[in-house]
């Protein structure tokens, strides 16, 4: 049998260890879907929207630490994935992203889905080639696969008339290499080192790697032995948390917490993280959190070993053989209401006390910090968020979690609004069987708007405003429409209730959702 382009990609991605392909795919992808079906090592995900297929790119790579493929439909089929690819560099997650472009020939007739690929992928995916030659295919791959694992999101573009034209086998690549990580800058580190020993009042943001059970150890040897204080960056594309584990505060996007968090500091040290800022900026002033005159480190990120850059300041500190102190207190349980009420207070105690070991949370409530602060001693979990301020990506990044890690129970926190953004992302949880337990925060308005509004100074509301930011006319029934793209659901609206469903779908397998109808 003749073997064309799409075999030669097909061949190519498994050798590099890629084999699970999110797609949603068009006319010109037609020769590729075709050389998946003669390729059965391949899992093929099919996404009813590319926003689907990207966030569950995104989830995999997070939890998998080494890229999916997504096969997306010309340039307006990766432009509607595009949110979250930048939540997905954001994270600094491999993902490799394939998208068909017309044959060569076809390209000058300006056919009405002709676009400029390159310029749509640039913002989002640091490395974008056009693939042109069949016998470069296998070293199009290769370096796309370095670059996913160095930089995050990395694209090929595929034309049709390479996908479908004769392609001869072509010689082995070598063995598979990650990309080394950087050298750290020795004068920075011995900056920070001096600081430390000097007495200076020292503080570091984390995030990426640093942020795993390991890293976190060794920053909690560091603050033993120095009294530094750490931070985890806003938002982090995966933390390993819960008992056992040591504890760290999260630093607040918000502009008076975020100060009091870095208050009276001298340095802040980034460790695969970026400077502390506000989300927005507000007609108050700067959007820097760090104090005026402190100085700020990038001292590592995501292309550095960033366990490697901690072991090394405890070393240079003297901290190595002490025993790790915790990073944060452990936060008290929010009161809840003397009644059965159900809030959201009381949705975030359940699940942080019931969270089973091992499991994987994907959390999307953005208007709230409440699970973060009542899971401190939760069951070992890891604790994926959103990143880059897209939303849309909770059911997404939970379904590519639970492809990444069968046998664990994912549990995604969705706010109702930007659930509705993506929630085409049930119809695959049901489609491939996943462990997945969706709980919906139904506020029935796009909260964080209403307390954004609050920021800037307007106190009042008023009926055009209100129905751009309240979703209660009519009011969205998410049972029904869990049900609707076949995942099982129920409605709660008690404390008590909500108790019983969630330990309910907990003991099972499958897609679960629960619309928790908050008082």
């Amino acid at each position: 049998m003749t073997r064309t382009g799409a075999d030669r990609l097909c061949e190519a991605l498994l050798a590099r260890g890629v084999d699970t392909c999110f797609a949603n795919p068009g006319t010109s992808e037609m020769h590729f879907v075709a050389a998946l079906d003669r390729s059965p090592q391949m899992r093929c995900v099919l996404g009813l929207f590319e926003g689907v297929v990207t966030g569950a790119a995104d989830g995999y790579g997070r939890m998998a630490d080494r890229p999916a493929a997504t096969l997306l439909h010309l340039g307006p089929g990766l432009a509607n994935g595009l949110a979250n690819l930048h939540n997905a560099r954001r994270a600094g997650t491999p993902v490799i992203n394939i998208v068909g472009e017309h044959a060569t020939d076809h390209l000058p007739l300006d056919a009405p889905l002709t676009s400029d690929i390159e310029s749509l992928a640039r913002p989002m995916s640091p490395f974008v080639r056009r693939m042109a030659r069949p016998d470069r295919i296998a070293e199009d791959v290769a370096d796309a696969w370095k670059a996913a694992l160095a930089d995050g999101v990395a694209t090929l573009i595929l034309p049709a008339d390479l996908s479908w034209g004769e392609a001869a086998a072509a010689d082995p690549l070598p063995a598979a290499e990650k990309p080394a990580p950087l050298a750290v800058d020795e004068d920075a580190l011995d900056r920070v080192a001096s600081a430390l020993k000097s007495g200076r009042k020292v503080g570091f943001v984390l995030s990426g790697h640093a942020l795993r059970e390991a890293g976190l150890a060794e920053a909690g040897r560091i603050a033993a032995a120095t009294g530094a204080r750490f931070f985890a960056q806003g938002a982090n594309g995966r933390m390993e948390r819960g008992h056992g584990r040591i504890p760290i505060a999260r630093l607040s996007f918000q502009w008076e917490p975020g100060r009091a968090q870095l208050a009276g500091l001298d340095m802040v040290v980034l460790i695969g993280a970026q400077e502390p800022v506000t989300f927005f900026g507000y007609p108050s002033g700067s959007g820097r959190l760090a104090p005026p005159g402190a100085d700020i480190i990038d001292l590592a990120q995501t292309r550095h070993d960033l366990f490697g850059v901690l072991r090394r300041i405890a070393d240079l500190t003297g901290a190595g053989g002490r025993a790790p102190q915790a990073l944060a207190p452990p936060a008290a349980p929010t009161p809840l209401p003397p009644d059965d009420r159900l809030t959201l207070a009381a949705v975030n105690r359940a699940v942080a006390s019931l969270l089973p070991e091992s499991a994987i949370v994907c959390d999307e409530v953005i208007s709230s910090v409440g699970f973060y602060e009542q899971s401190f001693s939760s069951a070992p979990h890891d604790y994926l968020q959103l990143t880059g301020g897209a939303i849309g990506i909770g059911i997404p990044l939970a379904t590519g979690a639970a492809i990444a890690c069968p046998g664990r129970k994912v549990i995604a926190l969705q706010a109702d609004g930007s659930g509705m953004y993506t929630l085409q992302g049930l119809w695959t949880q049901a489609r491939e069987g996943l462990d997945v337990v969706t709980i919906i925060f139904a506020n029935r308005s796009y909260a964080i708007l209403h307390s954004e509004m609050r920021k800037l100074g307007v106190q009042h509301v008023g009926r055009n405003a209100g129905r751009m930011l309240d979703l209660d006319a009519p009011a969205l029934d998410w049972a029904k429409l869990a049900e609707g793209m076949g995942v099982p659901a129920e409605r709660v609206s008690s404390a008590a209730r909500f108790s019983d469903v969630l330990k309910a779908a907990l003991r099972q397998s499958g897609p679960f959702l629960i619309e928790a109808s908050l008082a």
